[in-house]
């Protein structure tokens, strides 16, 4: 009896040591993230390497306990739901989000995996989030402050070109509270503006023809993703049609446009993976404020502004954070 006893606790007291090591031998749990994007994978690409680069300064190592899981729409809005639904069966443990239709996509394939938005425009107007400050649900993530930029745009336009008085705005469908707000925020500067709702792609070019048809002196763009996917056409058209542009994205005046002014989106996409390191640590996205930009930067063209025979003010030009030559 004493053998059996003894042997137990032998064999109780390796368990004992073997255990931890075995437990020490298993691999860390990782964590999948899903991107769901409206548009084109290089349309995005050096935000989401910022994103996870961020991630990894906190320790999220991909391949190890780290996993990405990309899923782009390339502009197809009919495609998001099934991707969408596709990151949902993956489990994912966090979807990010970048544009508009991705969010709406995301919020409508599930209420209990959580959502951060990067690029969003106004999450409350949208009816995407409760409250900047308490989102309640499943999203958070960072806003765009949208009419403070619109009308900041509107601003720069105007002293780079004083004496314009008609302004050509092109609108992505359904935004009309914001066309309504910056109405009224033209109305001080003694600028009338001519909304032109561009629905997709093919209605560019016939969105430049009316503006031109009826004595536009400038163009603003709101900020939209259909925009963005072709802001280099949208340049090209600006300067064809003799028309002063501004847009939200720097790399708008990159591609010929004029002037952009907005938020500097590396800022946003570190603060959005700070988001996802909170939510993988616990945090609730009900609980985690929906940040507001806080960088902002102004880029000018002044080969474009020499080509359409503009001459910029100093201060103008002193105010930017890179000038194009």
């Amino acid at each position: 009896m004493w053998c059996s006893a003894s042997g137990w606790i032998v064999t109780l007291i390796l368990s004992l040591l073997v255990a931890p090591r075995a437990a020490a031998a298993q691999p860390p749990q990782v964590s999948q993230i899903g991107f769901l994007f409206f548009g084109h994978p290089d349309l995005s690409a050096p935000f989401v390497e910022v994103f996870r680069q961020s991630l990894r300064e906190m320790g999220y190592l991909e391949g190890q306990n780290m996993a990405f899981v990309e899923r782009y729409a390339e502009g197809k809005a009919d495609q998001l739901p099934a991707l969408a639904a596709e990151l949902v069966r993956r489990n994912v443990h966090v979807i990010i989000v970048g544009e508009t239709p991705a969010i709406r996509a995301a919020i409508q394939a599930t209420t209990t995996i959580p959502i951060v938005m990067v690029t969003v425009n106004d999450p409350v107007v949208m009816g995407f989030v409760k409250s900047l400050a308490r989102p309640g649900g499943n999203v958070t993530g960072v806003g765009g402050l949208v009419q403070e930029v619109n009308e900041k745009l509107l601003e720069l336009l105007k002293e780079a070109v004083p004496d314009m008085h008609r302004v050509a705005v092109f609108t992505p469908q359904g935004l009309a509270p914001q066309s309504r707000e910056l109405e009224a925020a033209a109305h001080a500067w003694g600028v009338q503006l001519h909304f032109l709702e561009v629905r997709g792609p093919d209605e560019i070019e016939r969105a430049f023809d009316t503006a031109t048809r009826e004595g536009a002196d400038a163009l603003l763009l709101l900020p939209a993703i259909l925009f963005a996917m072709h802001e280099r056409r949208i340049a090209e058209l600006a300067l064809q049609h003799r028309l002063p542009a501004i847009f939200w994205r720097r790399y708008f005046a990159e591609a010929g446009g004029l002037m952009t002014y907005g938020p500097r989106m590396p800022d946003r996409w570190r603060r959005a993976a700070t988001l996802v390191g909170k939510i993988l640590n616990g945090a609730k996205p009900a609980d985690l404020p929906v940040e507001q930009p806080m960088t902002f930067e102004l880029v000018i063209n002044l080969k474009t502004a020499k080509a359409l025979g503009i001459t910029l003010s100093p201060t103008l030009l002193f105010q930017a954070d890179e000038v194009i030559q």
